[in-house]
């Protein structure tokens, strides 16, 4: 796990906004959907609370709906990182937890691996490249991904197992920050509406 080093080390997650499929609760991660209207409406919020804020770098997930996110937000040039991608649910992808929990009851992605699709260790791996890149950066860091990628990001950054991200509930089109206070990695705010 990298160190942290103090203060402006700090690193800010935007959910994308809302799909179709996020509404509804159903998985997506492979699947590229667009922004509804309730979530290009809401990404364009965005603009007031990150606006101003000097950003060494501002990476997104491949996927269009985080793209789209950024653009709206004001941050067109984003650099896609595919390390910011959602956690693949494989056979899952498309269902809701209801749907899958038919076949393994008490099924989460936290808990249960998804057939088909990324385990825990391989998403740690891949976080892990976001989060030293943060750290690297000369200053602040904001990426825009996905929900459960960005959960298990935060547990990276704070030197914890991926499925702690359980503990970090995460709508869309917010905006959370984490930083460093005197050595120890931290949750500065989270799930914040604009």
């Amino acid at each position: 796990m990298t160190t942290h080093e103090d203060t402006e080390d700090q690193l800010w997650l935007v959910r994308h906004g809302e799909t179709e499929w996020s509404a509804a609760g159903r998985h997506t991660s492979t699947t590229d959907l667009p922004l509804t209207a309730v979530g290009e409406a809401a990404a364009r919020t965005l603009t007031g609370p990150l606006a101003g804020i000097a950003f060494a770098q501002v990476l997104t997930s491949p996927r269009r709906r985080a793209r789209h996110t950024a653009e709206l937000a004001g941050f067109p040039d984003a650099a896609v990182d595919p390390d910011l991608a959602e956690w693949a649910y494989g056979d899952y992808e498309g269902l809701t937890t209801a749907e899958i929990r038919r076949t393994v009851p008490d099924w989460t992605v936290w808990s249960h691996p998804s057939p088909g699709g990324e385990s825990a260790a391989q998403v740690a791996e891949r976080l892990d490249r976001v989060v030293a890149r943060a750290v690297a950066a000369d200053g602040k860091t904001l990426v825009f991904a996905h929900g459960h990628s960005l959960r298990a990001l935060a547990a990276r950054w704070l030197g914890l197992d991926v499925a702690e991200g359980r503990h970090f509930a995460l709508d869309t089109s917010t905006v959370s920050v984490l930083g460093v206070d005197r050595g120890m990695p931290v949750v500065r705010r989270w799930n914040a509406l604009p």
